[in-house]
């Protein structure tokens, strides 16, 4: 019997984020997921995520939002609001690594939503 998987916002997962193109982000890497809970308990096919690195560079540091290592997250990591993007669940490799804080999810959604002037 399969086991039902729980996502949580603000959990980070590893995803495939192969193929790339251009300037699109890349490779296995892990990605925090933005969709909100009351979605994602109905599972869906579709999530919201942001990608994360262990670099940034100075001229996006508006754009990124540093998280503390934690968990299975091992090195100090960036969201890269820039780089938001729907993808499959099935590019999820489980299981999570980390949970960010209320304050981290918020600061990622918030300079989302400054990148798209809300």
């Amino acid at each position: 019997m399969e086991e039902k998987v729980i996502l949580t916002q603000g959990g980070v997962y590893l995803v495939k984020l192969d193929p790339e193109k251009a300037s699109d982000i890349g490779k296995i890497r892990p990605v925090v997921i933005l969709t909100a809970q009351t979605i994602l308990d109905v599972t869906p096919p579709i999530i919201f995520t942001c990608p994360l690195s262990s670099r940034s560079y100075t001229e996006f540091n508006s754009l990124h939002v540093e998280l503390a290592p934690r968990d299975n997250l091992e090195v100090i990591s960036y969201a890269l609001t820039e780089h938001c993007q729907s993808i499959s669940i099935k590019r999820m490799i489980y299981p999570r690594l980390a949970q960010l804080t209320k304050k981290e999810l918020f600061l990622i959604l918030d300079k989302l939503q400054r990148m798209v002037g809300l």
